[in-house]
């Protein structure tokens, strides 16, 4: 998961296919999946007094903004938050940069999504 020539390798559906990364992923939302179930079989969260579960059910524009610039970047790096916080710590003159180049757009994301808001 650290290695970001991983992606490529899963990405590319033509020549020689790394399917590894779609196990990972796979065993991720089994996880979650199983997770979910129990945890919303409760009446409320451990360490809250309510689930707190976005109201809106539709695709929009901002989803598919973020999922493609996620994808972008995703494919473009190789690497995802989790493993690029891993990354960094683990080998700090690559990860490092990433790091704050990730930072900086979650800032500016939230930046022009409130802008977005605000001018609706």
């Amino acid at each position: 998961m650290l290695d970001p020539s991983n992606v490529p390798g899963f990405l590319d559906l033509i020549g020689v296919s790394d399917p590894s990364l779609a196990f990972v992923m796979g065993g991720g939302v089994v996880i979650n999946a199983i997770g979910m179930m129990i945890v919303m079989k409760r009446k409320k969260p451990a360490f809250a007094d309510a689930f707190m579960l976005p109201a809106l059910k539709s695709i929009d524009r901002p989803l598919l903004i973020g999922a493609a610039l996620f994808g972008i970047g995703w494919g473009l790096s190789g690497l995802c938050p989790g493993p690029a916080v891993a990354s960094a710590l683990l080998n700090p003159a690559d990860g490092i940069g990433f790091l704050a180049f990730m930072i900086a757009g979650l800032t500016m994301g939230r930046v022009i999504g409130r802008r977005m808001s605000a001018s609706e």
